[in-house]
């Protein structure tokens, strides 16, 4: 029997997450190879149709990252990003989601170090949880 590998999506900030993933790859430091990014522009621009999109298309986890609280590019992005994942975890179990499977995390641009671990720590949490299991089966 094979062993379970979740599928992560990542939607990580241009300015700060995604950068700190490219320095990760450039500086070869291992992370697993389960996770899709989906960069953009902010995390403030995250909705959260998407993230319960991307939980029924099959994701087994979804990480949201960008820029630490009162560094954003765009102001007040992250703070917007916040708000909206606290709300997203407290509806996720109406569509049949565990509320662990949902991560959001601030990444600087020069912390790739740090990326490589968050994402290596969520793919064995999300191994721990096993594959997704929806009660329901909702289309948005």
């Amino acid at each position: 029997m094979d062993a379970f590998e979740p599928s992560l999506i990542a939607f990580v900030c241009n300015w700060c997450t995604y950068t700190a993933a490219d320095l990760a790859g450039t500086s070869r430091l291992y992370y697993p190879p389960n996770v899709r990014l989906i960069r953009v522009m902010c995390t403030g621009m995250v909705d959260p149709q998407y993230v319960i999109k991307a939980f029924l298309e099959g994701a087994d986890g979804v990480l949201v990252s960008g820029c630490h609280p009162g560094d954003c590019h765009y102001i007040n992005g992250n703070y917007k990003a916040r708000r909206r994942i606290r709300l997203l975890k407290e509806i996720l179990p109406r569509f049949g989601f565990d509320e662990r499977r949902l991560r959001l995390t601030w990444i600087g641009a020069s912390d790739g170090i740090e990326f490589s671990h968050i994402i290596t720590e969520l793919v064995e949490e999300l191994k721990g949880l096993g594959p997704v299991q929806t009660q329901n089966s909702m289309v948005i």
